[in-house]
């Protein structure tokens, strides 16, 4: 079967680590054709526009893209494309799994944890105004309806990969309206899983607890900032966001990323970790139905990384991009799932 995907190739180090995901799924003979869509900061210099109207119509054709990293300016410059495409295509689950990987150096051992993050509304969501110069507002909106089916999502997640518990991270006791009823909602979608403990913590104290024992935890959901925040905590507890992917999921559309930076300065010089990104590109195989391709390419990438002689620099190796895919493609016929 032949797949239509949108490749929003990247700024900075994009390019290179697409090519490379490219050329690995295309060696387990799943057929794709990659649709190339503008989008970030070489968008935005070509034409003036960050993300063009035809890039988010074709991934609402398509239904699935993969993005490699896009570059942001803090504080100026145009609005997240991040952020515009959760909220154009309503993609409002953001899935993020933490799990130790053979042969990358991490803090803790045997971690293997899921963070659930909402992808459309609260502080993240970019709703800021000027009330007077000198004075800046940003709305923190949370809904029922937000807060219900990501709290659903979550409890799904969890019972389709065998989890046994899900954690609500909030901060009920100082944002009593809002996490209020974030938390609130999330009692109460937890009795229609019976089969799935239910426990909640609040953010801070979760961060900590993250960082003493992360084994405790299992699947954790919350509000879009807490998420953007506890999902990078976690994969630092794993490695770092260079081996950890993420997908964008929606009713409609689904869009896989590496949320790692454009490494600008390694772009271009064929250097960079395709990993994370590669991961992202397995989430969307399973996502498509391509489960054993997916399942191939994460058994030779973990036999590669396990054994440690073609490392990419970040990881202590000395291997090209190139290299590197080429290492996991050579692996495929010989590892079985």
């Amino acid at each position: 079967m032949s797949h239509q995907v949108c490749l929003l190739s990247g700024d900075g180090i994009g390019p290179e680590i697409t090519n490379a995901v490219r050329e690995v799924i295309a060696a387990t003979g799943v057929e794709i054709e990659w649709i190339p869509c503008a989008a970030g900061l070489s968008s935005y210099e070509a034409t003036g526009d960050p993300l063009p109207q035809e890039t988010v119509d074709n991934i609402r054709r398509t239904k699935f893209a993969l993005k490699g990293p896009l570059a942001t300016a803090s504080g100026t410059g145009f609005r997240s494309v991040n952020v515009a495409l959760r909220k154009e295509l309503q993609l409002y689950a953001n899935y993020r799994p933490a799990k130790t990987l053979q042969g990358v150096p991490a803090p803790f051992k045997d971690v293997d944890l899921i963070v659930v993050r909402e992808n459309t509304e609260g502080l993240y969501s970019g709703l800021e105004h000027t009330v007077v110069p000198g004075v800046v507002e940003s709305l923190r909106v949370i809904t029922e309806k937000g807060s219900r089916r990501i709290a659903k999502f979550a409890f799904e997640t969890a019972r389709s990969h065998g989890r046994k518990k899900v954690t609500c991270i909030h901060k009920a006791n100082i944002l009593k309206l809002s996490d209020g009823l974030f938390l609130d909602t999330c009692e109460r979608v937890a009795l229609d899983y019976p089969d799935i403990e239910f426990d909640q913590c609040i953010v801070d104290a979760a961060a900590m607890k993250m960082v003493m024992n992360p084994h405790q935890f299992d699947v954790l959901v919350m509000e879009n900032l807490f998420g953007d925040i506890l999902s990078d905590l976690a994969s630092g507890l794993v490695g770092g966001l260079g081996v950890t992917p993420s997908g964008n999921l929606g009713e409609d559309a689904a869009v896989f990323e590496a949320v790692h930076g454009t490494a600008p300065d390694i772009a271009g010089k064929n250097l960079a970790n395709p990993t994370a990104l590669l991961l992202s590109g397995t989430m969307m195989l399973k996502h498509m139905g391509e489960t054993a391709a997916a399942e191939k390419i994460e058994a030779s990438l973990f036999r590669v990384l396990a054994e440690g002689k073609t490392l990419t620099g970040d990881m202590k190796g000395s291997a090209s991009t190139t290299e590197f895919a080429d290492a996991i493609i050579d692996q495929l016929d010989s590892v079985t799932v």
